[in-house]
């Protein structure tokens, strides 16, 4: 089975790129995210890759991390989610992004993606909670509070600044990473206001 491919970037299609390893290339499929991340035409390149095979196929699927591999075979336990819809997650969110939205609850992150409607992206966040793998764990302290909102334990002070701050135009998974940060060095009890102020410092810095 093929784990990894390292080789020459041969070309590109809209969802997928040619991976030349001595003289073979190989179609990989891949989150338009990988796309953008790999080299030129003609550079050297690394992809992870996950092998599916069919009765009437046998289709490589590429990942620029072995975080984001993880993911695609996680999100495909889901019903409902099967090789294109775990890619088009993975080209809307990113592997931390995914952890938090799932952390947080957050249907409508988690509907962003192409593919995903209201009814699939609560089975999402609900059917995958505490599933996070262990290539994908972030923060311990930054998890913690991201499952406190989730679950409706947070203080009103630090659920009312994600609030302020996704209202100012940053996603929850930035606000609740700040707010962690800046909960571990001042305090469960930090009012509010402070709060934010803090949190737009932590977030422009």
């Amino acid at each position: 089975m093929i784990g990894k491919l390292k080789g020459m970037v041969d070309s590109f299609a809209d969802d997928s790129v040619l991976i030349d390893c001595g003289g073979v290339c190989y179609e990989t499929f891949c989150s338009s995210r990988t796309l953008q991340a790999l080299p030129r035409v003609g550079e050297a390149a690394v992809v992870f890759i996950e092998t599916i095979v069919r009765e009437d196929m046998i289709r490589l699927y590429g990942f620029s991390s072995e975080a984001e591999k993880a993911w695609f075979n996680l999100l495909m336990t889901v019903q409902g989610v099967g090789a294109r819809v775990a890619l088009a997650i993975l080209s809307a969110l990113s592997p931390s992004e995914i952890s938090s939205a799932i952390a947080l609850q957050d249907k409508a992150m988690m509907g962003r993606a192409s593919g995903v409607g209201p009814k699939l992206a609560i089975r999402l966040v609900t059917e995958l909670k505490g599933k996070v793998p262990s290539t994908g764990v972030i923060d311990a302290g930054v998890l913690g509070l991201q499952s406190a909102l989730g679950e409706g334990l947070a203080s009103s002070a630090i659920t009312d600044a994600v609030s302020a701050l996704t209202n100012l135009g940053y996603s929850s998974a930035q606000a609740s990473a700040a707010l962690a940060r800046i909960v571990a060095r001042e305090g469960d009890d930090t009012p509010t206001e402070k709060l934010i102020r803090l949190g737009l410092r932590e977030l422009s810095s």
